[in-house]
């Protein structure tokens, strides 16, 4: 890679990676305002937890798992006739988040269950001998114990992410992906291919720490 490579593709990396901080936005507030709800749905439907019904969870865990399991190219390519019919377009960064959140949503609302259920059922006996609510025990004793587990569980979706919104760029959805194909692989500038990757470890490295950051403050055990 030359320096002239350097700065005539340089541009072109700055709107891919423009292009993929509005895919990784829009689809991470998604996942959040329903991923969590959803998560929460599935603990108190898990008949480990005596949820009082059974039928809601196998369903809400049928589709999770349907999602998780399905392969993402493939559900990306399944989802086009939807998102054009939705949107109005299929490709680019904003139709492309319609994917990266039902999938962000699924991954993030199982390891919030998971987290969940690690919660000590000490915490629930305290909460039952105070008569209070359900409400009460889901906002003041559940997520509170559980808090440093749900910001892990929610940077381990968001690097996830990362990973999958590279995959767009393969179907037209913009981003670093689009960026590594159209320029490193078919124009034969493997410098620019490796940048891109180096930048997207990096950020992927900024977000870990940045939630295993936030994770420990939280932590009350310390």
């Amino acid at each position: 890679m030359t320096h002239t490579s350097f700065m005539e593709y340089w541009p072109s990396l700055l709107t891919s990676l423009k292009e993929t901080g509005i895919m990784m936005s829009i689809s991470m507030v998604i996942c959040l305002l329903i991923g969590l709800p959803l998560g929460l749905s599935l603990f108190l439907t898990n008949p480990k937890m005596k949820g009082h019904h059974p039928w809601l969870y196998w369903l809400l865990n049928f589709l999770v798992t349907v999602v998780r399991s399905f392969p993402y190219l493939l559900f990306v390519i399944a989802l086009i006739p939807v998102t054009r019919s939705v949107l109005g377009k299929a490709f680019g960064p904003v139709p492309s988040s319609v994917p990266l959140s039902i999938v962000a949503i699924a991954i993030f609302a199982r390891l919030v269950e998971q987290v969940l259920l690690d919660v000590p059922k000490e915490i629930g006996a305290l909460a039952n001998s105070l008569g209070t609510s359900r409400l009460q025990y889901v906002w003041y004793f559940l997520l509170v114990e559980a808090r440093s587990g749900l910001v892990l569980a929610y940077t381990t979706t968001t690097v996830s992410m990362v990973s999958y919104s590279t995959v767009m760029g393969v179907i037209g959805g913009g981003g670093i992906g689009d960026f590594a194909v159209r320029v490193g692989y078919q124009r034969y500038e493997y410098g620019m291919m490796y940048v891109a990757i180096v930048i997207m470890i990096a950020l992927v490295f900024i977000l870990q720490m940045f939630g295993n950051f936030i994770a420990q403050t939280l932590d009350k055990r310390k």
